[in-house]
């Protein structure tokens, strides 16, 4: 059984979001002392959080960080702002998806089970573990690990997306629409700084293993994987 956690300071909301969540198998918790919400994180272990953007003492953007310095687990956010840059904000500080105020409860729901399905895969108990391998290089993608020797860097779900395209389309170019299609669903609210934010994510997580340059930019198309290692073990 998954588990939620609401983040919402409004109690009727928070109450209703828990009872209709709840109806559908899922365990659900909320918060209600908001100066304590990794206390409460750190607890119940959720698989996916409901968030909203204004919150007593410190705002949405800011526990969202600090989730993501220790999970990757989903985040939704909840908010009755409705501007464009309230949402590339959601984005830029690690959340998954964002979901505005006053919203239906079967769009909640569906935006949950979209979530889980993304991170945790709907058949994951079933299958063989699925890995991609590019000379030396391989992504676990269940795991979210990528490991290159004895060298391991854990990646973000948009991280192991952009990944595994680069992997899938190598020696082509993994195309900057393509990219943004398969890390968003509604792309209207996500700029050209958002992908390049995670490409640059993407490029650090490379250089924990030790490789370097790994990610070439192919002007006005998108991006390309540089096995530069592979040349050099080679000799």
């Amino acid at each position: 059984m998954h588990k939620i956690m609401i983040v919402e300071d409004d109690p009727k909301i928070a109450e209703h979001l828990q009872d209709y969540i709840s109806k559908y198998g899922y365990q659900v918790t909320k918060v209600t002392d908001f100066t304590h919400v990794m206390d409460v994180f750190h607890d119940y272990k959720p698989d996916l959080i409901l968030l909203d953007i204004n919150l007593p003492s410190y705002d949405g953007y800011y526990w969202c960080r600090q989730i993501r310095k220790e999970s990757i687990c989903p985040v939704i956010f909840l908010s009755a702002r409705i501007g464009e840059m309230d949402q590339v904000m959601a984005l830029e500080n690690g959340g998954d998806d964002f979901i505005t105020k006053p919203f239906h409860s079967e769009v909640v729901l569906a935006k949950i089970r979209s979530q889980l399905r993304r991170a945790y895969g709907e058949y994951a108990t079933q299958v063989e573990e699925r890995v991609l391998e590019r000379a030396g290089l391989k992504l676990y993608q269940e795991r979210l690990e990528l490991t290159f020797h004895s060298k391991v860097a854990s990646v973000s779900k948009k991280e192991s997306d952009i990944i595994e395209s680069l992997m899938e389309r190598y020696p082509r170019v993994a195309g900057r629409e393509d990219l943004l299609e398969k890390l968003w669903d509604n792309q209207a609210y996500v700029d050209e700084n958002t992908l390049n934010v995670n490409i640059t994510r993407v490029r650090k997580k490379f250089q924990e293993l030790g490789i370097h340059d790994a990610v070439e930019t192919v002007r006005g198309a998108g991006y390309r994987l540089h096995v530069s290692w592979e040349k050099v073990e080679g000799k």
